[in-house]
């Protein structure tokens, strides 16, 4: 269902039309414990998608693991040692299928998982490593020289960097990078089963770097409630929707994102296993390859982001690999309403017969999707490009710039609350302030996503970020519409829009930076006008265009404009605006 809108004391109030509640458990026992899991013990819930017969771990094998593990961190580093919530142990990984049972072992043995991502340099990940005082860092050999350098930076012992490895069948190896000899279990430690609301609500078991609404990246805290109740809240309902049709639900999916952002750590180490699914690992993210693993595994159920949607909507290496997807989800930014619906052309639906392709939206701090249209829903097949409806249990405002509610149907920023949203970020009481605004008394307080949405017929359309938009004299300009827009045109394969400067007008005007399979086919000039056709004056690429190689994105898919905005620095002194 959609969601609905109520005018009350406090405003008005976006919510979804059905209510639901979600198991207050701590999220290992919520996985490995409760009912509430599809996870038998014999279920494999992560293999390695080059090998997944000599490398693959089960639910039972998984357990003995993780017990282990955690008896690793807390006998040699003192991981919980003093109590939850404080201790931090940072992963920097390429793909690996035994990624996740660091993440678990963490967290059973009382310590604060947190990840870099594989891509890092020395310098950013030190920065990260001292800013929430990181005390172990794991890594593997793709990353071992970027973890030591960091170490090195920061002062942390070298012997507190550990690279982890396996051996075929499911063993996990960590070394020092001290030493050639691995460290040893001298016994097992359970984690301990939390049933307590507060402590849950206010506990800290992983810490994900966000650039928040402004500034610098902080460190959000997610607790056992956060993580739990956005695999609850959000999957229940597809869990239903097969239980409806009375068929088992198969979920099969292929990690190809990095694993150092919500996407890849609730989406891979949580979700699936919720599901009862398996995970196939890839090292790092290659289309062919991808393509591959789709077919050879039969995927059911994936999330990605809008650049890998718009390889599969355009390239010609797409046939019939992706036969099986039964749903597939998009996040991290919006997809416009054209590369949704070719996209969706490529999804063969396999047991349903037909595919379905979604919009979601969410951040590191909602602890990733707080919309979603779920299957059997009467939106399941909207192609208007809205990013879903609320997710049960999650409240919405929708305020102008002085957070007072502006009326329905107009765009503002949005701001939500819920048991899926942060309870703040690491240390850092600015940050917090400026995030967050009053709940009303006795009420949990609004997170201010930075996010400038609008709601229609019970969804929610997403036009861009607040501090991104483009002021051209005095109106709004969304960059997402823009690029929506351009990449539905048959020469462009891919498109980013930013502001610049023009001295001459006194205002921002909007630039396009375009990725074309042959720049002699099409100018910029036809570029502008064939803009300029379909979009308000306002909204004229009157900054021109510039053609690129490829677009700079960051690896989980988002446009990086900071880097446009250099590149349109040095093109003020002359440079390829066409």
């Amino acid at each position: 269902m959609g969601s609905i809108v109520e005018k009350t004391r406090d405003g008005t109030i976006y919510k979804a039309a059905t209510n639901a509640v979600h198991p207050e458990l701590d999220l290992l026992t919520f996985l490995f414990d409760s009912p509430h899991t599809l996870a038998e013990k014999t279920s494999i819930l992560h293999a390695d998608a080059a090998d997944p017969d000599n490398n693959q771990i089960t639910k039972s094998q998984l357990r003995t693991l993780v017990k282990s593990t955690a008896s690793i961190l807390r006998n040699e580093y003192g991981i919980g040692a003093n109590g939850p919530n404080k201790d931090v142990v940072l992963a920097i990984s390429t793909g690996h299928y035994l990624l996740p049972s660091l993440f678990y072992s963490t967290i059973a043995a009382g310590g604060v998982f947190s990840a870099s991502n594989p891509g890092s340099t020395p310098k950013e990940l030190a920065a990260q490593v001292s800013q929430v005082g990181v005390k172990v860092i794991l890594c593997n050999a793709d990353t071992k020289a970027t973890a030591v350098a960091a170490a090195k930076l920061t002062g942390l012992d070298s012997r507190n960097v550990v690279v982890y490895s396996s051996l075929p069948g499911g063993s996990l190896v960590l070394t020092p990078t001290t030493s050639s000899t691995p460290l040893t279990s001298s016994g097992s430690l359970s984690w301990a089963k939390i049933t307590s609301r507060h402590v849950l609500d206010s506990s800290i078991i992983c810490l994900l770097f966000s650039s928040g609404t402004t500034g610098p990246p902080k460190a959000c805290k997610l607790s056992h409630t956060n993580m739990v109740a956005e695999a609850a809240l959000v999957l229940s309902p597809n869990r239903d929707f097969y239980t409806r049709l009375n068929l088992p639900l198969v979920y099969r999916t292929v990690a190809h994102l990095p694993a150092a952002h919500i996407a890849g750590i609730q989406g891979y180490f949580v979700n699936p296993f919720y599901l009862g699914g398996t995970v196939y690992w890839m090292k790092g993210f290659d289309f062919p390859l991808f393509l591959t693993y789709m077919k050879k595994y039969q995927v059911t159920h994936f999330f990605s982001v809008p650049p890998v949607f718009l390889l599969i909507a355009k390239s010609p290496m797409v046939t019939d690999q992706l036969a099986t997807v039964e749903q597939a989800v998009s996040g991290a930014a919006p997809m416009g309403r054209e590369l949704q619906i070719a996209a969706k052309k490529k999804l063969g639906g396999g047991r349903l017969g037909k595919g379905r392709l979604v919009q979601t939206w969410g951040l590191s701090e909602t602890t990733g999707s707080v919309t979603v249209l779920n299957m059997g829903s009467e939106f399941e097949d909207d192609e208007s490009g809205s990013v879903s409806a609320l997710v049960a249990g999650i409240e919405a405002r929708i305020v102008d710039d002085e957070g007072r509610d502006v009326e329905v149907g107009k765009e503002g920023e949005i701001w939500v609350r819920g048991p899926m949203i942060t309870k703040g970020y690491w240390e850092n009481e600015e940050a917090n302030r400026e995030g967050f605004a009053d709940g009303g008394v006795g009420r949990e307080r609004w997170f201010r996503t930075g996010d400038v949405a609008v709601y229609r017929g019970g969804l929610f359309y997403v036009v861009d970020r607040k501090k991104e938009l483009i002021k051209y004299k005095g109106n709004q300009v969304a960059p997402a519409e823009l690029e929506a827009l351009l990449i539905s045109h048959p020469k462009i394969l891919d498109a980013a829009v930013i502001g610049v400067d023009d001295e001459k007008e006194g205002t921002e005007v909007p630039r396009a930076y375009v990725v074309v399979g042959d720049q002699k086919g099409i100018t910029g000039q036809e570029i502008q006008e064939w803009v300029a056709k379909q979009v308000s004056s306002h909204k004229k690429l009157r900054g021109g265009v510039v053609f690129l190689a490829a677009v700079p994105k960051s690896p989980s898919g988002k446009i990086l404009r900071k880097d446009l905005r250099a590149l349109a620095k040095k093109q003020q002194h002359g440079g390829s605006k066409l």
